[in-house]
Order: C-alpha cells, then structure tokens, then sequence
C-alpha cells in the first residue's frame, strides 16, 4: 500500500522538474511524433504521451534511449535555459610534472616517477625490458 504514495511523489517530482515538457519540446523542435519515437526507441506511444505529460517516471536507461533518439546529449533532456545548453565542463586531468609540484603522498609520488622516467631513458632496450618485468612482477602481488 505505500507504493501508490511514493509513485506518486515521485511524479510530481518528476513532473515539477519539467522533464516530460522539455521531452515533447525537443520532440516537436525536431518534427518527430510519438510513433516515430516509438519506432526508434521500441518505447510504446502511450508510454511516451505518459512520460511527456507526467504521468509516468522513467528510468535513467529510458531516458539515454530517448536522448539517442532525440539526437540529444543526456544532460539537454534536464536542461531549462532558452539557448542551447554548455557541455559540462571537461576536467584535464594533471600532468605528472603538475602533479610532483604539489606536497603531500601524491607529489611525492609523481615526482619518484619522473625520476624514474629520466632514469629509463638512459638504459638500453635489454635493461628497460628488466626493469618493466620487474615493475609488473611487483604490481602483481
């Protein structure tokens, strides 16, 4: 019995995110209807009509299968603002060199493997091979 409460609170959750208006806009944006949805996602027209009236809560899984469908990135499905949505910022991971400025266990660490890459350059193609067998014996372990 407290199924039908929690579904329906997530509903209106779902309903109050705006999600099932922002499907239909992107939806009619890219003159497609319910059944051409239907056809590429395998997701049933009154399963739709549902999901853009709020009715219905999808799944994480149903709403890649509508981004693919829409042609949309995932985050757009969420997106509010009247011009198109930034990509989320990408994150560069640090480079070694920027890693071994830093203090702590992780410099310390980053600046050992740059010692160790000086050190490897300067041995013959025999002696690296050892050195990796060795380094990979170790990882093992």
């Amino acid at each position: 019995m407290t199924e039908m409460p929690r579904l329906r609170k997530a509903s209106r959750q779902f309903e109050h995110l705006g999600i099932g208006a922002r499907l239909r806009a992107l939806r009619t944006e890219r003159g497609l209807s319910q059944g051409d949805i239907e056809k590429s996602t395998g997701l049933l027209r009154c399963y739709l009509s549902r999901l853009e009236n709020g009715h219905s809560v999808p799944s994480l899984e149903t709403l890649e299968r509508l981004a693919v469908a829409l042609g949309v990135p995932l985050y757009q499905i969420f997106y509010r603002g009247e011009e198109d949505a930034l990509p989320p910022p990408s994150v560069r991971p640090k480079t070694l060199d920027e890693l071994a400025a830093e203090p702590g266990k992780e410099g310390e660490e980053a600046r050992f493997l740059l010692q160790l890459r000086t050190f490897s350059s300067q041995l013959s193609d025999p002696d690296r091979e050892v050195l990796l067998t060795l380094a990979r014996k170790l990882v093992a372990r």
